[in-house]
């Protein structure tokens, strides 16, 4: 941030891609892997908990659908993928609550989509 900007307005953001593919695509679809239902999870959860300044929004595609569904979390830039409403709980946990990873789902740099072709 620079000296005279606004304070932010939410403190996290969090990203769910929901994409959806065709069926039979090579790349896949995070949508077509539940992410749709693992967004609305999140969201009644994050606020379940009280979680307050988190922001938890659909996003189309986040570019890395062969290793969703694909969660990123700002201003943090750390990604994750979550597969079930346990990996989801995880994430708001380690990284919302405690303020720390939940490492077992991080994507990290090897975590990187094939070319485009």
């Amino acid at each position: 941030m620079l000296e005279n900007d606004p304070p932010p307005f939410f403190q996290a953001h969090v990203f769910v891609c929901c994409n959806r593919r065709p069926d039979g695509h090579r790349r896949g679809s995070c949508a077509a892997r539940g992410s749709e239902a693992l967004k609305d999870y999140m969201k009644a959860r994050a606020k379940e908990l009280g979680l307050k300044g988190v922001r938890v929004n659909t996003a189309g595609c986040l570019d890395r659908c062969e290793f969703g569904p694909a969660i990123v979390v700002y201003p943090d830039g750390i990604w994750y993928r979550a597969e079930t409403r346990d990996d989801v709980d995880e994430i708001l946990s380690a990284h919302l609550v405690q303020g720390g990873r939940a490492t077992r789902l991080m994507l990290t740099e090897k975590d990187v989509p094939p070319p485009k072709g």
